[in-house]
Formats: C-alpha cells, structure tokens, sequence
C-alpha cells in the first residue's frame, strides 16, 4: 500500500469514529453527561478556530486596480486615488473576515483584542483623512464652502467606534462610506465644478502635520512598553510659555503588561492604513513632489512603514527589556515608525520651500 493510499485510509476511520461518537445510540450508551462535554468541547474547537481566522489581519491592495475598480476602469481624475483608497480601507474594516469585531458582544470575537485594536488604528488614520479631506483638499479658500457629500462622511466616519445596536457602528460607517462614494463619482464628472480636489503643496502639508501627531504619539506608547523616565519637555522652546496644571520635571511612563499588545496592534493597524494613503497621495500630487523634489522623500516614508508589515512570528506580542535575552516587539516597531515620522518632518520643510 502506498502512501496516499495508507492516508486515504487514515481519514476515513477517524471520519468513521467522530461519525460514531455523535451517534444517536452512542450518545444514549454514554449519557448525558458525556454528551453534554462532548458538545461543550466541539463548540469551544469552533470558537477556536473562527478566533483563528478572524485574527488574520487583511492583506495590502493595489492603488491603482482599486481606483479603477472604483471609477469603472478610469483613473485620471485629481484626487481618485485618495479617495478611493479611504474607501477601500473604511470597506476593509467592516467587511474582512469577521466583519468588524470592535462591537461584538459574542463570543468569540467579545475574547479578541488584536484585531479590535488593529482597526482603531486604521479607523484614526481614516478620521484624519476624511477630515482634512473636508475641511482642506476639498477646498480652495478658507471661506469656500465645503462639500455636501464630505461633510457627511466625515462625521459618520467619527460615530463611535463600539455601538453594536441602535445606531450600529457598521451602519453609520456605511453611511458615511455611500456619501464618499458620491464624492468621488462627482469628482470624475466635467461638469461638476463644485467637487473638487485640490492637489496642492499647502494641503498635503496640512495632512502630513496629522500624520506626524499619530505617529509621534504611537511612538512614545510603544517606547513606554519598558518603563521609562522621561524629562517633562511641554514647555520647551518659550521661556513665557505657561500650562494650566503643574507637571513634575520628571515622568515615569510605563504602559501596562496587559496593554503592550493593544497599542502594537494599533499602531499596525494604523500604520497599515497610512502605507496604502500615501501609496495614494504620491500618485495624485505627483507633480507637486516632483516639483519640489521630494518624492523620494515620501517614498523613504512608505518604506519605513512597509517594514512595520513584516510578519509576527511570535504568538504572543514579547515584551523583553531594550538589551534583554528576550526582543521587543514594541521597540521594533517604534524603530520603524520613528523613522517615518523624522522623514515626514523632512517632507513638510521640503513642502513649505518654494
């Protein structure tokens, strides 16, 4: 007997038995309480499993095929890209396998944090987007009026992130999403002089700003991962500079052993949103980067974050000291994102030179 014949063989006795034991005479022999446990185990090896699928986080898309999906095979419009990468990432947070898990109250998704996470960090960078969209790049002066369909998606998209009943969050999010569908469909139109996008340097400045606030703040949550004694810098720079509230000279920052993975999954949800905006952002202001010459300074940028896409090996987010026998994953990733944030520094003073 070869192999595949002696494996062929294999799985059909073992489907024989698992057959046998859920039996109607088998489960009358054992008794109720054999086949309650029984029941109980199957059903926790299903929870399981969907758990199991449902942690996968969703792969990278193509800019371009998905604006083209978006606009029926056109993509020459200032600003498609943009638009219809937000899309496509509010989309993939509402229909990745699982769904959107952030307001299950079920089992298993209730027991998950990773994923959770993960799509708050892509939520937050897909806020920011959308409101720079509306307030900024959809406008010329700061006394144009603003975008009908945008100031509708813009605050749908900033409904709470864990309502599961009455509104849900999934159908505000949807809401939000058909408002920027119109948008974009307007923006391919001739004759729609009132929708515009607005490829200049001043408005990806705007942007890059908040982009450099998200990934600042990732950066200190994820080095705070190992406790941490920071010198208070809040009013550095401004010898008349005054707060509200007094501040030690020093502060110790440790996040919680508990929490060290939920702010890792964030920032990788949160840098896997921004790798696809930017990816949008070269091809729509192309010519702006070109002018300045600095698109290979955004391309350093989206590198940097590619790398913060590397695989996790590990089962478990480690958490060992900065030069200890165990790595940090936290400390791995602020490397990255750190790097980021320095080159989006550098593009924004590339920006603002004439």
């Amino acid at each position: 007997m070869n192999f595949f014949s002696s494996l062929g063989s294999r799985s059909g006795d073992l489907v024989r038995r698992i057959t046998l034991l859920y039996h109607p005479r088998t489960m009358r022999e054992k008794g109720w309480l054999w086949s309650s446990g029984l029941a109980t185990v199957t059903l926790l090896i299903i929870l399981y499993a969907f758990s199991i699928y449902w942690s996968q986080e969703p792969e990278s898309f193509d800019i371009l095929e998905n604006t083209r999906w978006e606009l029926s095979g056109s993509e020459r419009v200032t600003g498609a890209h943009t638009t219809a990468a937000l899309i496509r990432v509010m989309e993939t947070l509402l229909d990745k396998p699982g769904g959107y898990l952030s307001n299950d109250v079920m089992p298993p998704s209730v027991l998950l944090d990773n994923i959770p996470n993960w799509e708050f960090g892509a939520l937050v960078q897909s806020r920011d987007l959308a409101r720079v969209l509306r307030n900024d790049i959809s406008r010329s002066q700061s006394q144009s009026t603003e975008n009908l369909d945008l100031s509708i998606a813009e605050p749908q998209f900033n409904f709470s992130n864990d309502s599961w009943i009455l509104p849900s969050t999934e159908g505000e999010y949807r809401e939000g999403l058909k408002a920027l569908r119109r948008y974009l469909s307007e923006l391919a139109k001739n004759d729609a002089q009132n929708t515009q996008f607005y490829a200049r340097a001043d408005n990806l400045r705007v942007w890059l700003s908040v982009v450099e606030k998200r990934l600042g703040s990732l950066s200190q949550r994820l080095s705070a991962s190992v406790g941490q004694e920071r010198l208070n810098t809040d009013l550095a720079g401004d010898p008349n500079a005054a707060q509200s509230t007094q501040t030690p000279a020093r502060i110790g920052v440790r996040t919680p052993w508990l929490e060290i993975d939920d702010v890792f999954y964030e920032a990788r949800g949160s840098t896997w949103a921004l790798v696809h905006f930017l990816r949008a952002v070269e091809l729509d202001f192309r010519d702006i980067l070109v002018k300045k010459n600095a698109l290979v300074s955004l391309r350093q940028i989206i590198r940097e974050l590619e790398a913060s896409q590397q695989s996790v090996m590990s089962p478990m987010v480690l958490n060992g000291g900065g030069f200890g026998l165990v790595t940090n994953y936290s400390l791995v990733m602020t490397s990255y994102i750190s790097r980021a944030n320095a080159a989006v520094i550098d593009l924004r003073n590339l920006l603002s030179e004439g």
